[in-house]
Parts: C-alpha cells; structure tokens; sequence
C-alpha cells in the first residue's frame, strides 16, 4: 500500500498524525486478536466435548434400537429456542439459554414402560444437538472475528506503520536537503556580494 503524501510541513503533521493513530491502536488490537483467539480455543474444546457427549448418547439410543419401532415420536418435539446474545471481545455470538420441549400427554397403563426413559433419552439428545449446533455458529463467528482482527493486525505492524513512518523519514530527509541548500545559496551569495564590494573599493 503507498502511501500518498507531499514534501511539505501540512503533509508531514497529517502523516505523523496517522502514524500516532496507529501506533496507539495496535496493542488494543492485539489484545482483542489474543483475547478472541483464546475464546476460539475455548469454544473448539467446548464444541469436541459436546460432539463426545452427543455420540454417546446415540449410542444409547441405538442399544435400544429395536424397541424404537415401537415408540411414538409424536410424543415428542421441540416447541421453542430461547437466545441470547453476548459479547466477546466486541463480537456479537448467539447464547443458547433455554430450549423448551412439548411433551404430548400418553396412557402410563397402555404404553411400555420405557417410554419416559425414551421420551428423557430423545430430550437429551435434542438439546445436545441443539447446543452442539449453537456451538458450531459461535465458533465460525469467533473465528471469523479472529481472522479478520488478525489481518488487521498484519495490515497494520507490517504496511501501514513502517509506510508511514517510511514516508515520514523521505518528507524529512527532503525539508533538510532543502534547507541545507537554501543555507549554501546564501552563503554562497553572502559571498560573491563581499567580492564585489572588495573590487568597488
């Protein structure tokens, strides 16, 4: 990225302006970069723990596949996700806070016994998977969060500041030379007025 500038004091002030700007604002930076990448960790280990937990708990479904055939899936269903919202690092992510579960009446005499064993197994089931899910969507939100904070951080350490700072050192050197030439051009002129005035008199 070039950075645009002139070799004057205007622009000199405006480019040290900038540069202040940023070096100001990287360690914010890198400390949300740090803070989200640790969030993103958590949420990877969160996110295996609930895979392992809802694994499970499908194996426990299946050890009672056969009697599945038997049982009325109507019984049960998932009438509504309650969520929140909460801020990590300045990234809005969705709270899973409560999932509600109809649970149609049946007869206790007419159905097997096992039914609430399996009506309490498919309710576990549901909302693992639901949290699982939530887990996943906050997970790409972080991430993507992460990545982008991190590009900034890059943009930042390795082009913008060291341009700036770049641009400033040309704009210098430039006014110095300027300077140093303005200051022999009146020496030298300093001195061929002396001549003359040696040859007049």
């Amino acid at each position: 990225m070039a950075i645009k500038f002139q070799y004057n004091k205007t622009s000199l002030q405006q480019l040290e302006k900038q540069l202040k700007v940023r070096v100001r604002t990287l360690p914010i930076i890198k400390n949300k970069e740090s803070a989200l990448r640790m969030e993103v960790k958590r949420c990877k280990t969160e996110a295996a723990g609930l895979e392992e937990r809802l694994e499970k708990q499908i194996q426990a479904y299946e050890a009672m596949f056969a009697l599945w055939n038997e049982f009325d899936a109507s019984l049960i269903k998932v009438s509504d996700v309650h969520l929140g919202i909460k801020k990590i690092a300045g990234v809005r992510v969705p709270l899973l806070e409560n999932v509600d579960f109809d649970i149609c009446t049946y007869s206790l005499f007419n159905s097997p016994k096992w039914y609430s064993d399996g009506i309490h197994l498919l309710k576990g089931l549901a909302q693992t998977a639901i949290e699982r899910e939530f887990m996943l969507a906050k997970l790409n939100l972080l991430e993507h969060a992460r990545k982008k904070t991190t590009q900034k951080v890059n943009l930042f350490e390795k082009v913008q500041i060291p341009g700036y700072q770049d641009a400033l050192r040309k704009i210098k050197r430039f006014m110095e030379d300027e300077e140093n030439l303005s200051k022999s051009s009146q020496k030298i002129l300093k001195s061929i007025q002396e001549k003359r005035k040696e040859a007049e008199a």
